[in-house]
C-alpha cells in the first residue's frame, strides 16, 4: 500500500478532474452566446477530463484504493458521461 500522502494526492487528482468536467461545461455554456465554437472547445475539455477520470480510477484500483465493483461502476459512469458530452458536441 502507498503512503497516506500518496493516497491523498491521488484523491486530490480525482477530485480536480471530476470537478473540471462540470466547470468546463458551465464555462462553455456561458460563452456560447458569443461563439458556438467556444462552447464546443469547452465541451472537448470536459471530455478530456472524463477520460482523465477513467485513468485515475484505474490507478485507484491498481493501488488497491478502491475495489473492483467500485472501479467498474465509476468506469462505466464516466464512459456514459463522455458519450453524453460527445453527443452534445455534435448537436451544438
Amino acid at each position: 500500500m502507498f503512503p497516506a500522502a500518496e493516497q491523498r494526492a491521488l484523491a486530490d487528482q480525482i477530485r480536480r478532474a471530476s470537478k473540471s468536467i462540470c466547470a468546463n461545461i458551465a464555462e462553455g455554456y456561458g460563452r456560447q452566446k458569443r461563439s458556438k465554437a467556444e462552447f464546443k472547445r469547452f465541451l472537448q475539455m470536459a471530455v478530456g477530463s472524463g477520460d482523465e477520470m477513467r485513468v485515475w480510477v484505474r490507478y485507484a484500483l491498481d493501488l488497491n484504493c478502491i475495489d473492483e465493483p467500485t472501479w467498474q461502476a465509476w468506469r462505466d459512469e464516466y464512459q456514459t458521461i463522455v458519450r453524453m458530452l460527445q453527443s452534445l458536441m455534435q448537436k451544438a
